[in-house]
């Protein structure tokens, strides 16, 4: 995980202190600031002023046995990289060490010394590596700046225009008030030819134009066109009743070694943290809720982790004054015999299936040191917190983003109380670096609400439908955002529900192989099939996975949002709409 900042400018720009703070908390190990000073070569030999091009990364180093500092600069052109990401593949091809400098030469090779063919060459070298990121690099031998996201925007990076035209591109918000950032989409590759400038009037916003190469999801892509590595969803819905999921279906099989390969790319080989300790150090924890999918994250981690390494599991409980209240008026209206009500904490429902599934886990591998963290906010806490969390989610800005963003950045800090089998509670803040989280499961498998009601109106054709659109706005709605949020304490939050090849395999797939709606109702004396029958339609192939892994219980978990299992939505007022505007 990384941080960058990047400004083109007729002046030397630099972001301001709290901003490079910020940066420097998602990067803390490694922080350097490179400077270009370019003349502009324009056709029309009209005088322009030079350039300026300030690149500054902070790095989190995670992969490679040692820190590779940035930005790269490639001594004979003099070009620069500004990278945060992971690229597990290349080419389908995957990495091992360090990603960074393979990228360099990847972009590098790319543009070589054609200018005519150096844009689409270097959208086609993108489009090769599988994997999240964020980018910004300047082909100092053709004049261009390029920069982009993944397809799916699972990393963060922003873009703005100051007032004399200048650009700023961060992977947070500049806290300069003329600053007004906006997420880059993730159509495609961004492109700015640095020797052509745009009168005022032709380009608004700013005086460089952007291009964009942009994502085709066409089987063969037309001119201009970078091939996606998602491919459109299997809109295709069923001519007659299809077969009932079992825990035999091959698609359930494939589904559960799939999702194995995407979650062991991303933690094999995760580096030793600072001040580890072998068989008490942690390098791997998950963002846990007891719920189904990061519960099954977790119990396959069992299975690829060497059995000596302890996975810290989080799980954050809010004291939401609200619930709170409404919990003392009960507890005055109870007679002087009944019990004393349940903590704040240990009341929240994400704490409760926590525990739940703390204990599945501890059951179904017993040779595992299992690390729950209960991770208690109280109320003033998280008002004392409030404004950061706000400037690091900017520019989203509603109740919903602030009450999932406090859960998020609370979750990752990683600081609450350890409890292990056989030993006393203790304070405790996780060492890992690398945090995974479930997003991803509940758009691609139909485990929202909404989708059932699709179903219900419309047939399998409402249900596609929904799924496709929850897909298509993945980034747009929450990544970004979460990113921000969630590396501030400089840990990295990795997605294998959100792998390209699982995603393209999960599109492909018809959707009654993925949820339960429209399939026969199972009744049978087979204590196996009595089991499957009583399961939840919404997201049954990975409830049936859970199964085949021994997580009884946690195949039943009912889908239930952050804000509401630690109790983080509507603190104050309780009329208010996740989409109000915050003050």
């Amino acid at each position: 995980m990384c941080g960058i900042f990047f400004s083109l400018s007729t002046r030397n720009t630099q972001p301001n202190q709290e901003t490079r703070t910020l940066l420097e908390k998602r990067g803390p190990d490694s922080t350097h600031t490179h400077t270009v000073c370019r003349e502009v070569k324009t056709q029309d030999a009209v005088s322009q002023p030079p350039q300026h091009l300030t690149f500054i990364s902070t790095v989190l180093s995670l992969r490679g046995d040692h820190v590779y500092s940035q930005p790269l600069i490639d001594s004979a052109t003099q070009s620069v990289l500004c990278w945060n990401g992971e690229a597990w593949k290349i080419a389908g091809e995957t990495v091992s060490g360090n990603d960074t400098e393979r990228v360099f030469n990847l972009f590098l090779q790319a543009v070589g010394d054609d200018c005519k063919d150096a844009p689409h060459k270097l959208a086609e070298a993108v489009a090769t590596i599988s994997g999240p990121f964020a980018f910004v690099f300047y082909d100092a031998v053709n004049g261009r700046l390029f920069f982009s996201r993944d397809c799916l925007g699972r990393r963060s990076l922003l873009q703005g225009f100051e007032e004399d035209g200048s650009l700023r591109i961060s992977s947070l918000c500049d806290g300069s008030p003329s600053a007004l950032f906006e997420e880059v989409g993730f159509a495609g590759i961004y492109m700015i030819n640095l020797d052509v400038y745009q009168d005022a009037s032709a380009a608004p916003k700013g005086q460089y134009k952007i291009e964009v190469l942009p994502w085709s999801s066409a089987p063969a892509p037309p001119a201009g066109h970078i091939k996606n590595p998602i491919p459109p969803m299997n809109m295709s819905v069923p001519r007659e009743t299809p077969p009932a999921l079992t825990l035999d279906t091959p698609s359930v099989k494939e589904l559960e070694a799939r999702l194995r390969q995407s979650l062991e790319l991303r933690i094999r080989g995760v580096p030793e943290p600072p001040g580890y300790v072998s068989g008490r150090s942690a390098k791997v924890a998950v963002l846990f809720s007891g719920g189904l999918d990061c519960t099954i994250l977790a119990r396959l981690s069992h299975d690829i982790l060497p059995i000596n390494e302890p996975i810290d599991l989080l799980n954050v409980a809010f004291e939401n004054p609200r619930v709170t209240a409404a919990a003392n008026l009960n507890s005055k209206q109870q007679t002087s015999s009944s019990p004393s009500p349940t903590s704040a904490y240990e009341a929240c429902p994400d704490r409760i299936t926590g525990r739940s599934a703390f204990t599945e886990l501890q059951q179904a591998c017993p040779g595992r040191t299992w690390r729950f963290i209960a991770i208690d906010i109280p109320y003033t806490e998280t008002l004392s917190h409030r404004d950061l969390v706000k400037r690091l989610m900017r520019p989203h800005n509603t109740e919903m983003d602030l009450s999932i963003a406090c859960a998020l950045y609370f979750a990752s800090r990683g600081q609450g109380t350890s409890h292990i089998p056989k030993a006393d509670p203790e304070p405790y803040t996780t060492s890992a670096r690398v945090l995974l989280s479930g997003l991803g499961a509940d758009e691609l498998f139909a485990g929202y609400g909404r989708h059932g009601i699709a179903f219900n109106r419309s047939g399998f054709e409402g249900l596609v439908s929904e799924i496709n659109l929850d897909v298509s706005r993945l980034g747009q709605r929450n990544l970004g955002r979460d990113d921000r949020v969630l590396c501030h304490w400089g840990r990295e939050t990795r997605f294998p529900y959100l792998d390209e090849d699982f995603v393209a395999w999960v599109l492909r797939a018809p959707v009654w192989e993925k949820c339960g709606f429209g399939l026969p109702e199972l009744s049978d004396s087979d204590p196996e099939i009595r089991t499957i029958a009583t399961l939840d339609r919404e997201k049954m192939a990975l409830r049936l996975v859970a199964l085949r892994l021994g997580l009884q219980s946690v195949a039943r978990e009912k889908k239930r949002a952050i804000q509401f299992g630690a109790r983080t939505a509507k603190m104050e007022k309780g009329r208010t709409k996740g989409t109000d505007t915050l003050t």
